[in-house]
């Protein structure tokens, strides 16, 4: 008999997923979202579609003896002609909070992205397995991080030991929002990024709708994060406005009021940080939107400029100073009636002098060094004792409709 013939096979099910908003059971397994199925149907947007789909902060979830766990799975790797491949997505294994061990999946389908054209060919492929063995034999927590840029069907796990859903921690839960920079876009692996590094440092659960190119002030997101158990709530808002172009100062002031009036109706008494952009110097005084390198890319390369005038700021083109200068007013004008609302000027997490030691390597999104310094920066600032987040707080709401392992989830049927 083949050894994985003894082995146990455990249904993929909510209840040992976390930081996913909804779960869709596909024709072989499950698929976790990070938008629900009703906020996904509002928009058209492809990108935001993969981004969404891409389980940053996910994790799979267990209480175990089990000395061997395997995971099915496939995932979508992105091909991009002209330029290197991409590495195989990171999945990270903690045992009782420590990483343990790290692997891949090789195969699964393959999206081939034009650069040029913005059209993309999907190719279905196989599924791959994930092993790890050597675990301790005790009783432990174990969490497989999903890979944070790679779309990622679960098929089967599989364990030598029953499985059972961890226990309520009494963690308080942090629902956070932001662009491909809070997804983890060159982040190392999926517990390196810096709102999962500075989540394990403050000792909370992550729920990480950071989308790559989709920051906008959505209202399909708003909703979401409304009706999404926080204890805490962060917003990162800024540099997709920018480098999309999508809006003029006219009505940015007016969709950040929208977007905060939506959180306040499902979190009246949450605390609810805005975070104003992080150094980036191609937009800090240069309108969008921003555009791949022409040059860069003919070398193999990819790197983005701004493609704005700023002499077009005066009519109201948005650039990241004008945006901190804007949501600086917002929330000072808020937190006179709302005690409980705060703003962080991103550059206290990434400025100037960050900059001239870990430079952006392709002027918009910081590398791995970057990230844990971001994420450390964070916790030191928000989980202090004068911080935003400081104590254990929260609210009776959140606790009250948190499902065991502190997270609702959805079940869909795709």
């Amino acid at each position: 008999m083949h050894p994985t013939d003894q082995r146990i096979t455990t249904p993929v099910t909510a209840d040992l997923l976390r930081g996913a908003v909804e779960v869709e059971r596909t024709a072989h397994g499950v698929l976790p979202h990070r938008l629900p199925a009703r906020a996904r149907a509002q928009c058209a947007d492809g990108r935001l579609a993969m981004a969404e789909a891409q389980p940053s902060g996910v994790r799979l979830a267990f209480r175990t003896r089990a000395t061997v766990v395997e995971l099915d799975a496939r995932p979508t790797k992105r091909v991009y002609p002209g330029l290197p491949s991409r590495p195989d997505g990171v999945y990270d294994l903690l045992v009782d909070g420590r990483l343990a061990g790290q692997g891949g999946i090789t195969g699964g389908d393959t999206v081939t992205m034009d650069m040029a054209t913005g059209t993309a060919e999907h190719r279905p492929g196989p599924p791959g397995t994930l092993r790890f063995t050597g675990l301790p034999g005790h009783a432990k927590d174990v969490e497989i991080w999903l890979p944070h840029n790679e779309t990622t069907e679960l098929i089967a796990l599989r364990t030598d030991a029953p499985v059972e859903p961890p226990a309520d921690r009494g963690r308080r839960v942090w629902l956070h929002h932001g662009s491909s920079i809070s997804q983890g876009s060159d982040a190392a692996s999926p517990t390196t990024t810096w709102p999962a590094l500075a989540a394990s440092l403050g000792g909370v659960e992550l729920v990480n709708l950071g989308f790559g190119g989709g920051a906008l002030l959505d209202p399909f997101t708003a909703r979401t994060m409304r009706d999404t158990p926080a204890d805490l709530i962060s917003v990162k808002i800024g540099v997709n406005l920018v480098n999309t172009d999508l809006m003029r100062l006219r009505a940015f002031g007016p969709a950040v009021h929208g977007f905060l009036d939506t959180l306040r109706d499902g979190h009246p008494t949450t605390p609810l940080l805005v975070v104003s952009p992080l150094l980036c110097p191609i937009h800090e005084d240069t309108p969008g939107p921003a555009a791949f390198d022409p040059a860069a890319l003919a070398g193999g390369r990819l790197r983005f400029r701004a493609t704005g005038d700023p002499a077009e700021r005066a009519a109201g083109k948005l650039t990241l100073g004008a945006i901190r200068e804007e949501l600086a007013r917002i929330v000072a004008q808020r937190a006179a009636h709302d005690p409980h609302l705060h703003v962080l000027d991103g550059r206290e997490l990434y400025g100037e002098a960050d900059h001239a030691d870990l430079p952006l390597p392709d002027g918009l999104h910081p590398d791995a060094a970057a990230h844990r310094r971001i994420g450390e920066r964070f916790a030191a600032v928000t989980f202090a004792a004068s911080g935003p987040f400081a104590g254990p707080g929260g609210t009776a709401r959140a606790r009250e409709r948190r499902t065991p392992g502190g997270v609702p989830v959805i079940t869909t049927h795709g």
